[in-house]
C-alpha cells in the first residue's frame, strides 16, 4: 500500500485565469482542428467534441445531426448488422462515425464485416477496465488487422497506460474513469482519478508519442469542455450533456408533469437487463438510470456549449482551439460560480 500526497484535480477544483486578448468578438474563433494520426497516418478534420457510444447518446440520427455541424459520435457498440444497414443515413460522414467494439472475438467478426460493408474510417475498442493485459494485445489485432483505420482505444487514466496503448497501435486513447454523470464505479469499487488532472497528464504522455487523447466524461457545462481543451484533451467525449434529446431516442414517459427521456449508463442494470439479459452473478451494476427532462433538438444544445467555448477563447487570447491549452492558466478555488438561485 501506497499514498500519493500530491493534489489531484477535477473541473469543479479550478478556473481558467482570463488574459489580455486582441480578439474583437467570438466570430473570430476557429473551432476546427486538423490532425495527423500517428499510426494510421490518416488527416482528420472538424470540431473535436463528440458524442458518447452510450444507448441514448451514440445512435445514428445523433451521428448525421452532429455531423451536419462538424461533430463526432461514437456509436452504441449493441447495434448489429441489421440495424447499421437499415438506420444508417447514407448521408452520414463516415469520417464523423466510429463503431464501437468490445473484445469478445465473435463480436469482432461480426464488427469487421460492417466496418468493410459500410466503408468505415474509425474503430472505438471501448472496455471499462484498460488496463486489462488482454486489451493491449487486442488493440495490436484491430491494428493489424486495420492499418490504415483511425483507432480509438479506452479507458484508462495514467500516463503509462496511454503510452502503452498507443504503441500498441492506438491512435486515440479515452481517458476517464468514473467521472461520467451516470457512472457509479466510484462508489461501486473506490476506483478512479480526478478528471482534470487525468487529462493533463494522459495528453503529456500521449502527445510526447505522436499520440491523441479523449477527456471523457466529467463534463457538466461547457465551461468544463473548455478546462477539457485547456488541459490538453485532442477530443471531448460527451454523454449526460447530449442525453434526453430528440435523437438520442430514449424512452420517453411523463413524470411529474414534465416529458422526461430515459438515460443511463453502460454498466448499469437497465443496460445489462436489455443487453445481456441480466446482471451475471459475478458482477454488480456500476451505473445509474436517470429521466433527463425532453431538450427537443440537439442542435441548440451543441451551439450553446461552441459559443461558450469561443467566449472561452475570447476570454485568454487564443483565436483558434488549438491556441487555446497554450493560452491556458489554472487558478484553484473554492467554488466556481454562485449558485443561490441554481436548483
Amino acid at each position: 500500500m501506497r499514498i500519493e500526497n500530491e493534489i489531484k484535480l477535477d473541473y469543479k477544483d479550478v478556473l481558467i485565469r482570463p488574459k489580455r486578448s486582441t480578439l474583437k468578438s467570438r466570430k473570430e474563433v476557429d473551432l476546427n482542428r486538423t490532425y495527423k494520426f500517428r499510426n494510421s497516418k490518416q488527416n482528420w478534420t472538424g470540431i473535436p467534441i463528440m458524442a458518447a457510444n452510450m444507448d441514448g447518446v451514440g445512435t445514428f440520427d445523433m451521428a448525421l445531426a452532429l455531423g451536419d455541424l462538424d461533430l463526432f459520435t461514437c456509436l452504441a457498440k449493441q447495434y448489429s448488422w441489421m440495424d447499421w444497414g437499415t438506420d444508417l443515413n447514407p448521408h452520414t460522414s463516415r469520417k464523423r462515425i466510429a463503431i464501437s467494439i468490445g473484445t469478445n472475438q465473435n463480436q469482432y467478426n461480426t464488427a469487421k464485416k460492417i466496418i468493410d460493408e459500410f466503408a468505415l474510417k474509425w474503430i472505438c475498442i471501448d472496455i471499462a477496465n484498460g488496463y486489462s493485459e488482454h486489451f493491449a494485445d487486442f488493440v495490436k489485432q484491430v491494428r493489424s488487422d486495420y492499418p490504415n483505420h483511425n483507432i480509438i482505444a479506452g479507458n484508462v487514466v495514467t500516463a503509462d497506460m496511454t503510452q502503452e496503448l498507443i504503441l500498441a497501435g492506438a491512435d486515440v486513447v479515452k481517458v476517464g474513469i468514473g467521472p461520467g454523470s451516470v457512472c457509479t464505479t466510484r462508489i461501486q469499487t473506490g476506483v478512479g482519478y480526478p478528471q482534470l488532472s487525468a487529462v493533463i497528464e494522459c495528453a503529456d504522455a500521449a502527445h510526447g508519442l505522436g499520440g491523441h487523447i479523449i477527456a471523457d466524461g466529467g463534463c457538466t457545462c461547457p465551461g468544463d469542455v473548455a478546462k477539457a481543451f485547456g488541459a490538453g484533451a485532442d477530443f471531448v467525449m460527451l454523454g449526460g450533456m447530449l442525453a434526453g434529446h430528440v435523437e438520442g431516442g430514449g424512452q420517453e414517459s411523463i413524470l411529474d408533469g414534465q416529458h422526461v427521456r430515459m438515460f443511463y449508463g453502460m454498466s448499469s442494470d437497465t443496460a445489462m437487463n436489455k443487453h445481456s439479459g441480466g446482471v451475471a452473478d459475478y458482477r454488480s451494476s456500476e451505473g445509474r438510470t436517470v429521466f433527463v427532462p425532453d431538450r427537443g433538438k440537439v442542435r441548440d444544445t451543441v451551439l450553446d456549449i461552441l459559443g461558450g467555448l469561443r467566449s472561452t477563447c475570447t476570454y485568454v487570447g487564443a483565436p483558434t482551439l488549438k491556441q487555446l491549452s497554450k493560452c491556458t492558466t489554472f487558478v484553484r478555488c473554492t467554488q466556481q460560480f454562485n449558485g443561490v438561485f441554481v436548483k
